[in-house]
């Protein structure tokens, strides 16, 4: 049997890496559209809602029309103007930066930090982002050319393990605890990717149906489009924080989950 499950696993394999071959050239940049458009879509909003969003910042912070005017301002240009250096690969480091201090500007001015569902779904963009930064640094030269190296614990592998450990915060956030008997069979089987893809055993595999999965059950569930006024609202916001963590999983699928992982550790024995 656990030879069978090794053979179908290799064949699994060896299938993803041809279709890996086939889209190389795409699905890096298929994944960092689909990162950053939470981002996008917020900045927009913010400019769309410039007068709600400032007023429910001062209302909520009584810091007055002006300073939430500020907190409007940075938040449409900081996302805008990121977004667009990482779509034309420029200063991606300080990108990735700009986007962290938003996130974490956001968690804090909208109080996400106290709803254990809206701060996992943060924490999971931080890991989607983290993945960004990792695909954007060159793995370190060594001192000794030709010399191969017998150290892996880069800055870059650490991000690796760091980005795809928070990435599955997200798909935690969609588990149904019921006693519903699909439910329990796809809470299972999707904590089990989760699990595989944080600690890197077959990582491209997992996410892979990761992204399927995510993709069929955004399009399905956050229809925002079929939606008018405050759900609308509601549902555009899921949809996209959704589509930045399917983004980070492609650039985990195109990199590989990194050095510091079990599916690393194996080819290394």
């Amino acid at each position: 049997m656990a030879t069978q499950q090794n053979a179908f696993l290799s064949k699994a394999e060896d299938a993803a890496d041809n279709v890996l071959r086939h889209t190389k050239y795409i699905l890096p940049h298929l994944g960092r559209l689909c990162l950053i458009s939470t981002f996008i879509e917020d900045g927009i909003r913010m400019w769309m809602q410039w007068g709600e969003q400032r007023d429910y910042i001062a209302s909520t912070w009584s810091c007055g029309q002006f300073l939430a005017s500020v907190f409007v301002f940075i938040n449409m240009v900081g996302q805008i103007g990121a977004c667009v250096g990482v779509l034309m690969r420029k200063q991606v480091p300080i990108m990735c930066g700009l986007l962290f201090f938003i996130i974490s500007l956001q968690t804090i001015a909208y109080s996400i930090l106290w709803d254990i569902k809206f701060l996992a779904r943060n924490m999971a963009l931080v890991g989607a982002v983290l993945l960004l930064l990792a695909e954007s640094k060159s793995e370190a030269r060594s001192l000794f050319a030709g010399v191969p190296q017998l150290e892996h614990n880069t800055p870059k592998s650490y991000l690796q393990l760091s980005g795809r450990v928070l990435l599955v915060l997200m798909f935690m956030t969609l588990l149904h605890f019921t006693l519903n008997p699909i439910d329990i069979i796809v809470d299972l089987f999707g904590l089990g990717c989760m699990i595989c893809i944080s600690i890197g055993f077959r990582a491209r595999i997992c996410a892979t149906i990761l992204v399927v999965g995510l993709v069929i059950l955004n399009f399905s569930v956050n229809n925002f489009w079929a939606h008018s006024s405050i759900m609308n609202d509601f549902l555009k916001y899921d949809f996209f924080q959704v589509m930045s963590v399917i983004g980070g999983l492609l650039l985990m699928i195109e990199k590989g989950p990194g050095d510091l992982s079990y599916d690393a550790y194996k080819k290394s024995m």
